[in-house]
């Protein structure tokens, strides 16, 4: 008689251990978000312009402008409470280069939001530009502490740099306004030479190697320095330097566009958020010296590009797809 085969005993899994603990509130909040929202900033400005070069009520740029600022103190608050919960992610943060782009976009954005709060409330707007100077200054240090501790190939000269070194020209911005003509005019001539230099090194670097896809649009930023020296020249009435950098400017857009193709071969990324804010400043600096038709014709043409590509990067961040690709720290 056959002895019956043995049944096979069920496999027991040991019951799962607890749920993975969820992260606290902001503390993967990725900095890239600031790029766009520096960039609605520039575009409410723009729109404030051009809708008064265009002599239409100035109810639109009003909303924007409120809306702009909402976004970027909205981003401001989170970003605080990932501080907070660890000081050190702003060095984390710095040892990449997204990361290095979206802090410098934050503090330039305080500027921003100082030019335009001089519209509507010039006391508050003369405390948020000594913030703003101040944490610009703050960041442009940690920044140089992160590349000097950075290896080799993480010192290489970026686009970013304009951000970090010559974004206090967006405070001469708003300072011109306020009556701190002499602010703006030292904060000019002292930020051309660098952006000159950042210029040179970025096109030396250029003909001697292409960057890869990923970063190109990057390259749009040096579009933003020419535009905003043409502003603030236009604004302090140097008109000869203004033309000048405007012609910069116009040169810079037109390689820009044809370039393209090239520049966007990668695909959309959270580095697209690099075409705003630059785009916007240009619409600004054309429509400030009286190139009215090319200057409402940009800032329609911004209008149309810049509020898609901040909520294709914005609708990132719930779902913590935007901290993955831009290596965001954690607190």
């Amino acid at each position: 008689m056959t002895k019956a085969p043995a049944r096979a005993r069920p496999k027991i899994f040991p019951p799962p251990e607890f749920p993975p603990r969820k992260l606290p509130m902001f503390a993967r909040m990725p900095p890239a978000v600031f790029a766009v929202a520096l960039g609605i900033l520039g575009l409410s400005l723009a729109l404030k312009r051009a809708l008064a070069e265009a002599q239409l009520p100035q109810g639109l740029a009003d909303l924007a402008m409120g809306l702009a600022v909402g976004l970027w103190l909205f981003c401001a608050v989170a970003y605080g409470i990932k501080i907070a919960r660890r000081p050190v992610v702003v060095m984390e943060e710095l040892r990449v280069l997204p990361g290095r782009a979206g802090l410098a976009a934050a503090t330039v954005g305080a500027l921003a939001v100082a030019a335009v709060l001089g519209f509507f409330l010039p006391g508050v707007a003369r405390v948020v530009l000594t913030i703003g100077l101040v944490l610009q200054t703050v960041l442009a240090v940690l920044m140089i502490r992160a590349l000097m501790t950075a290896p080799a190939e993480g010192r290489v000269v970026t686009p970013v740099w304009h951000l970090s070194f010559v974004g206090f020209i967006v405070g001469a911005l708003a300072a011109v306004p306020l009556g701190w003509v002499t602010l703006a005019s030292v904060i000019l001539w002292a930020t051309i030479p660098v952006a000159v230099g950042i210029w040179a090194i970025s096109l030396w670097q250029l003909v001697q190697r292409i960057p890869p896809a990923p970063l190109r649009p990057l390259l749009a930023i040096h579009l933003a320095p020419a535009s905003l020296f043409a502003s603030v020249a236009g604004l302090l009435g140097m008109t000869v330097l203004a033309q000048g950098m405007l012609v910069l400017a116009c040169a810079i857009t037109l390689a820009l566009l044809v370039t393209g193709r090239w520049i966007t071969q990668g695909g959309f990324t959270p580095l697209w958020g690099a075409f705003t804010f630059p785009l916007a400043a240009f619409a600004s600096a054309l429509l400030i010296n009286g190139w009215g038709v090319a200057g409402v014709l940009v800032t329609v043409f911004a209008l149309g590009g810049v509020p898609v590509i901040a909520w294709r990067v914005l609708k990132m961040w719930p779902a913590g797809t935007l901290a993955t690709k831009t290596n965001a720290a954690t607190a």
